[in-house]
């Protein structure tokens, strides 16, 4: 072999190798890269820590009743004692509840009939604050031929479950035009899935939290039919339930978990800034959603959705449970202490907004 052959050959090799170390180099970028986009690190760390030091995990879905979750998560992560959970978003209440029974979550947002009947299941779960009040509406078609709710007969709703306030509300206002249970047929449908439904003629209407009525209405395939307390003065939309086991065993963080949720309601309806804030962040950040649709759904107008009065009240679960066994979802009385401890809610009625605007370098 020549001493030119020799070089080629060298050189060759070098390039090779170069390529390699550059290939293998840009692996580690991206999956370093991708690591930490999107891996939850604070979620897998938090596995290795002791059981009693472990920060609990709170479920929610991307509705306006939950908001209430992420705006507490993200103004927390601000304050002097940091985050105070771990929430994980889901898109549907069946893989929710799955999550919640098999203590994958501890805590989590679901609709109050939900939580009743997991209670009279035998189910460990309590309530322990509300999500909000109103903020659910009755869509159709923006130029279909439905001008009020007797329209409706003979024609398919959507709804979220079987458990849930919305179906409930079908009944009040087929019992308010004297019509019989069996008048309309009732679809279960994941909340994201409703408005593209309604769009592509599948559905005749949908009932369903905010921000679904909105994005309809805001891309103008939809109307709002009417709003729940319409039908349902005082609405009661989604509630948090906690653990039983979470609750004896560590009360104060069930407490701590109470407060931020309540002095987030607070905050958000303090002011329509603070609701314009919290549609940005939480759209980008949490629901993965158009900030714009949140924007429009809290403020279009701000009474269409209520952050105040949040403690569990009997005569609300009362009438929730009658109108359950009524409409054949439950087969029995159960009382209110059996899924309910208020105790944590009223401790929070003596806490205040939180102290934090956009751009706040700590929030109190």
């Amino acid at each position: 072999m020549s001493l030119k052959d020799l070089f080629n050959r060298k050189s060759r090799w070098s390039l090779k190798s170069k390529l390699l170390c550059f290939a293998l180099g840009w692996l580690v970028v991206i999956t370093g890269l991708h690591s930490w986009l999107n891996v939850n690190w604070a979620a897998v760390l938090n596995d290795y820590r002791p059981p009693m030091e472990r920060k609990i995990i709170v479920g929610y879905i991307p509705v306006t009743c939950q908001l209430t979750c992420p705006v507490t998560d993200y103004i927390s992560k601000y304050s002097e004692s940091g985050e105070m959970y771990i929430p994980r978003m889901f898109q549907g209440f069946p893989e929710l509840k799955e999550a919640l029974i098999a203590n994958k979550i501890q805590a989590a947002f679901i609709v109050a009939p939900l939580a009743i009947a997991l209670a009279a299941q035998g189910v460990p779960v309590k309530v322990v604050y509300l999500g909000h009040r109103n903020g659910s509406a009755v869509v159709v078609r923006k130029n279909g031929p439905i001008k009020n709710f007797g329209d409706l007969r003979g024609k398919t709703i959507a709804i979220p479950s079987r458990f849930s306030d919305e179906r409930l509300l079908l009944f009040r206002a087929m019992q308010a035009y004297g019509m019989p249970p069996d008048s309309v047929k009732m679809v279960e449908m994941a909340p994201p899935d409703v408005a593209g439904a309604l769009n592509a003629g599948a559905v005749d209407a949908f009932v369903m939290g905010e921000p679904f009525p909105s994005q309809a209405e805001m891309d103008g395939y939809g109307r709002i039919l009417f709003y729940a307390d319409k039908y349902w003065p005082n609405y009661m939309s989604c509630i948090l339930v906690a653990r039983t086991d979470l609750i004896e065993k560590r009360p104060e963080v069930v407490q701590v978990l109470v407060d931020g949720i309540a002095r987030s309601g607070l905050w958000l309806d303090t002011s329509e800034p603070h609701r314009v804030d919290a549609a940005d962040f939480v759209g980008r950040y949490y629901y993965h959603q158009r900030p714009e649709l949140l924007r429009w759904a809290l403020t279009k107008p701000m009474t269409r959705i209520r952050y105040n009065q949040l403690g569990p009240q009997k005569a609300d679960f009362d009438e929730v449970r009658d109108m359950m066994i009524q409409t054949g979802i439950l087969n029995k009385q159960i009382p209110f202490s059996a899924y309910t401890d208020t105790q944590f809610a009223d401790h929070a009625t003596i806490e205040t907004a939180w102290k934090y605007e956009p751009g706040m370098a700590t929030a109190k």
